[in-house]
């Protein structure tokens, strides 16, 4: 695949390749079939690893700075943009009906990292990793991790109130899907779901800088 072969990666272990390419909603649907979630896990150690080794030989920053900037290049939103820009995400597998996420493809780049680690180890691993995160860092590429808090720095100067409202819940209690609406001095700028309520208040958030950006 050339999100692989374009960076110098080949894999013999076909199967396992798929596997981290594929969600759970594909696998649902097909019997016998592996999902990345195992190899997810691996991964985001992998990746965590390669990184704070980056930024710990390349940069003299404190531990509290290290852990800032590190966070900006290894979030759910870069690893989406990473696999954008190589090609990974068309080659992911889900079911019918179920999007290819942000959270779904930054973990089939944590899942596919995982398996270049099994096949060729960690100094191959993080060859790949850093050849597509380096040029972001050197370019000055920065990427929110938190919604909130940059909304917050967008509408600080004028002084205004922001309120965060819970508007629908679905779902069984121990899968709900919340929905949640920013409210900007008495308007609302925008909604956003997720699987908690911090993470709709994010999505509701994100939804806001668009508009108001």
């Amino acid at each position: 695949m050339k999100f692989l072969t374009d960076l110098g990666i080949t894999v013999k272990n076909e199967d396992l390749l798929m596997e981290a390419l594929t969600h759970s909603s594909y696998a649902n649907e097909h019997s016998n079939t592996k999902y990345y979630e195992r190899l997810e896990f691996l991964g985001d150690a992998v990746l965590q690893l390669a990184s704070s080794d980056y930024f710990y030989k390349k940069y003299d920053l404190s531990e509290g700075e290290m852990s800032k900037v590190r966070a900006s290049y290894v979030c759910e939103n870069a690893l989406f943009e990473y696999s954008n820009a190589i090609g990974l995400t068309p080659n992911i597998r889900v079911g019918n009906g179920t999007e290819k996420t942000p959270s779904i493809v930054a973990d089939c780049f944590e899942s596919v990292l995982a398996v270049i680690y099994l096949e060729h180890g960690f100094s191959v691993a993080k060859k790949y990793v850093l050849g597509i995160i380096a040029p972001y860092v050197e370019k000055g590429v920065r990427f929110i991790t938190d919604y909130k808090s940059y909304l917050q720095e967008m509408v600080q100067p004028e002084r205004t109130n922001i309120e965060y409202t819970v508007i629908h819940e679905e779902g069984p209690q121990n899968d709900k899907v919340f929905t949640v609406e920013v409210i900007i001095d008495g308007i609302r700028y925008g909604v956003g779901s997720g699987k908690s309520k911090k993470q709709a208040e994010q999505n509701a958030a994100k939804n806001a800088i668009e508009k108001i950006a």
